[in-house]
């Protein structure tokens, strides 16, 4: 399924929110819901546009470790 949203879009939204826009606001302008919203923020506040792809790549690499080591550990 293709995203929507870039990271980069993401980011502006959180960075939008941070400089005192109401999260009612930018979700109504976006289409997205507030669950939405705080999900992205909790997964890319305090980045820039430019450490986002490597960060949540990276993130998500590990993610994807971790739970192919739980598999084998658990055989």
């Amino acid at each position: 399924m293709k995203k929507r949203y870039s990271e980069e879009q993401i980011i502006t939204a959180i960075k939008e929110h941070e400089a005192g826009a109401k999260v009612d606001d930018i979700c109504r302008r976006l289409g997205i819901s507030s669950g939405t919203f705080y999900n992205w923020r909790s997964k890319y506040a305090g980045l820039e546009v430019n450490e986002a792809s490597g960060s949540v790549r990276l993130s998500r690499k590990t993610t994807n470790s971790n739970v192919s080591s739980q598999r084998s550990y658990s055989k």
